[in-house]
């Protein structure tokens, strides 16, 4: 006794794919057609072609001039950028990391973001300078600036535990609007730590100087650039 069932299974089978291969054959057929009666048309009807492209041209240049004029006007708002110590003094921690990040950006720091919070693992600002450097900043806001508590070894430790192994930072920070103690002092040297106390914080942000004319002993650019 002989099964037929699976032979006409075959049989459907190759029908379909024959009509699937004729489907497809007809489709890319139309494709070619449709595209040839576009481009004949288009080209018989050029001067539509040119009459659409000159609202096109004029408005992407007006695009342009004000994405121009915008990034302009916010070069020169970011470089008239200045603050004093009572301005600082009067900001919250958070407010005081924004300031902190403005200035960077003001010296040049294009990339300059705000990254303190919950898990920050000690870097509060981030930036990299016109000469390649990487910046890891960590921000110590005091209510009461120089009456505040100051900044010692412990939080300096914090920071040297992490600027450079978790930030990969080249030049790393700590400024606060307060007091910076001896001994954070000596610690900082010895780990080539950069302090910005109040006293260098005034000089910063109320200057048109970048950070990194107001510190000694940084490490050398990573790439040239016109400021090098």
């Amino acid at each position: 006794m002989t099964r037929r069932p699976p032979a006409k299974r075959r049989t459907t089978s190759r029908r379909r794919g024959q009509q699937d291969t004729q489907a497809a054959i007809l489709a890319a057929v139309a494709a070619i057609v449709i595209t040839v009666l576009v481009v004949n048309w288009l080209l018989a009807h050029w001067w539509l072609l040119l009459i659409a492209a000159v609202p096109a041209v004029l408005g992407g240049t007006w695009w342009w001039q004000q994405r121009t004029q915008h990034a302009e006007q916010e070069r020169t708002r970011a470089q008239a950028l200045r603050y004093q110590l009572a301005q600082l003094d009067a900001l919250s921690h958070r407010q005081f990391e924004h300031a902190v990040r403005d200035l960077m950006h003001r010296d040049g720091c294009s990339d300059a973001i705000q990254v303190g919070g919950r898990g920050d693992l000690g870097a509060d600002v981030k930036a990299t300078d016109p000469l390649g450097r990487r910046w890891v900043i960590q921000c110590k806001h005091r209510r009461n600036g120089a009456q505040g508590t100051p900044v010692g070894t412990p939080e300096l430790q914090v920071l040297n535990g992490t600027g450079r192994p978790v930030h990969k930072g080249d030049v790393v920070v700590m400024v606060t609007n307060g007091r910076i103690t001896q001994p954070g002092r000596v610690f900082a040297r010895q780990q080539r730590l950069h302090l910005v106390d109040r006293h260098v914080l005034a000089s910063w942000a109320a200057d048109s100087r970048p950070l990194w004319e107001l510190l000694p002993a940084l490490p050398p650019p990573r790439r040239p650039s016109q400021l090098s």
